[in-house]
């Protein structure tokens, strides 16, 4: 008989705006007692970006285009 394996963490997933770059973590909207040091994520690339301490997982809201200067 097998066991179930029991599926990994549901990760949050934070939809941004173009206006809302450059995108960090931790976000203004967690609590404070997860915080960790702050980490810049660089969403130009059109890709999603998981964050290397908490996994929170980052993308631009769908229409979204960054402006490069």
């Amino acid at each position: 008989m097998t066991e179930a394996q029991p599926s990994p963490p549901t990760r949050a997933v934070v939809e941004l705006l173009a206006s809302d770059l450059p995108a960090f973590c931790p976000n203004p909207r967690m609590s404070l007692w997860n915080h960790h040091p702050k980490v810049f994520l660089d969403l130009t690339r059109g890709h999603p970006v998981s964050c290397a301490y908490c996994g929170t997982r980052y993308r631009l809201r769908d229409g979204e285009k960054v402006h490069r200067h």
